[in-house]
């Protein structure tokens, strides 16, 4: 105990900066009307029904909760919602998961002879990972919650804690359904490369059952259909079964989706953070991380294919566990702290995304219509029904039913709305100025609608009863 303390105040301050800026960073985004309901609004009106003991089936998704992506650990996160129910409660979840899997970064690092200096290194590397910055800027995604308890299972098996292990397997699977497949291949790699047979077989068995389990059994039950991800990978198939027989079928429509210029130049992204501190010796360690680089080379789903969205964090545990391997076991091209650190700072400074909160950027383009859209929501009644735009809808998911303004949205369902929020100037994810445009003139022939709110561009209309 006493060399964990001596241990964590080497690198505690690297942890609460790492929480704090993310943290900020994060809420900064939300308070500017640039968090959006795909995917924060989902999660934080699914646990928001969950910790008030209803159904969390949310509506503008038209999905339960755990029949997107059978992620049950939400229902861990639901008490923080007893405590108070606020969004902010996943802004600080996200930011302490990603900022305190330095700890157990280091302890690896250490494990591996690895000097104070390199250890550092290694956990700047980490927290300077571009994706690390901007994931959690884009909304909430309990994957992140994966990230420390890859490293967590990785140092359990060092340090021979079956327990440990045992315990970050389940909550790594509880994270999201896909994740298996990570833990799956985490065993073959510790069975086959570290001759740990237990655990590697606890986490091989667990991963094809959980796979199992929640795609066969979870998700179609509770969405009425197969996982959402098996679309885009559509031309192998319109189930996961039937994808995993074309895999092994269609090696020739497999190679011609791999092989493509798109592919290439995510590889050199993912990469190129790290490539200084990486030996090719060493890339056995990247193994369990082939099931999210594989699935993400096959698709043509852009997301899938960058350092902004979460699909690649389960990759990124083990990216790290290379670069700690390379520097303990071999003379890397970069070998100095001080060029490691000056090459993770550069990568951040090309490859995070923190100039969205520029002037005129991505995230400061709602500062027009910020006090209006502000003055709006208050006048809607904190249970009552509503249809809004995307950027808006995570500032209105505590109540039991909320709809998103997009093109294909129904008129059938107005008169079942009590309040109606839209942005004509910046209309929102999946929603055209010319449609929304469209919608705010059928609401004004509607005689049961009343305008209540016009300013900037940001109109609110309120279903009116029988006593208005």
């Amino acid at each position: 105990m006493k060399e964990f303390i001596t241990r964590f105040n080497n690198i505690k301050y690297y942890i609460i900066i790492a929480f704090i800026v993310l943290f900020v960073a994060s809420s900064l985004r939300h308070i500017l009307f640039s968090s959006t309901a795909y995917d924060l609004g989902i999660f934080d009106n699914g646990i928001y029904l969950i910790s008030q003991g209803k159904n969390p089936y949310v509506s503008f998704r038209e999905l339960h909760i755990l029949g997107d992506h059978a992620g049950w650990i939400l229902y861990l996160i639901a008490p923080l919602y007893f405590i108070f129910p606020s969004v902010y409660w996943l802004f600080i979840l996200q930011a302490f998961a990603l900022a305190i899997a330095i700890l157990p970064i280091w302890h690896i690092a250490k494990f591996m002879d690895l000097t104070d200096s390199k250890a550092r290194s290694v956990c700047l590397i980490y927290i300077l990972y571009p994706l690390i910055f901007n994931v959690n800027l884009f909304d909430f995604h309990p994957e992140v919650i994966a990230v420390p308890l890859f490293f967590t299972a990785i140092l359990a098996v060092r340090l021979n804690k079956i327990y440990w292990f045992i315990a970050s397997i389940i909550l790594i699977l509880g994270c999201k359904a896909v994740l298996a497949l990570n833990v799956m291949m985490m065993g073959v790699w510790l069975i086959i490369f570290h001759h740990k047979k237990r655990y590697g077989i606890i986490a091989t068995f667990s991963g094809i059952f959980w796979f199992i389990i929640a795609t066969q059994l979870i998700i179609p039950a509770f969405s009425g259909e197969e996982a959402a991800a098996v679309s885009r990978y559509g031309f192998l198939g319109d189930s996961v079964g039937e994808i995993l027989v074309n895999l092994i079928l269609k090696p020739q429509v497999i190679l011609s989706y791999l092989f493509t210029s798109a592919n290439l130049e995510y590889l050199v992204l993912l990469f190129i953070p790290v490539i200084p501190a990486l030996a090719w010796q060493e890339l056995t360690n990247l193994i369990p991380a082939i099931p999210a680089i594989f699935l993400n080379l096959l698709t043509d789903y852009q997301p899938q294919k960058d350092l902004i969205h979460q699909y690649s964090l389960p990759i990124i545990p083990f990216l790290i566990l290379t670069v700690i391997n390379s520097l303990a076991n071999h003379r890397t091209w970069f070998y100095k702290s001080s060029q490691i650190r000056i090459w993770s700072i550069i990568a951040f400074l090309v490859l995070a995304k923190y100039v969205y909160f520029f002037p005129d950027s991505i995230y400061t383009k709602n500062l027009s219509t910020w006090q209006s859209t502000n003055e709006a929501i208050n006048l809607i009644d904190k249970k009552a029904s509503v249809l809004t735009a995307a950027q808006i809808v995570p500032h209105l998911t505590h109540r039991d039913v909320i709809f998103l303004a997009t093109d294909d949205f129904s008129y059938d369902k107005v008169n079942d709305l009590d309040y109606i929020l839209l942005n004509l100037d910046n209309p929102g994810f999946g929603a055209s100025q010319e449609k929304i445009k469209e919608l705010f003139n059928f609401l004004k022939t509607k005689e049961n609608f009343k305008l209540i709110h016009e300013k900037d561009q940001i109109f609110l209309f309120q279903k009116l009863t029988p006593n208005n």
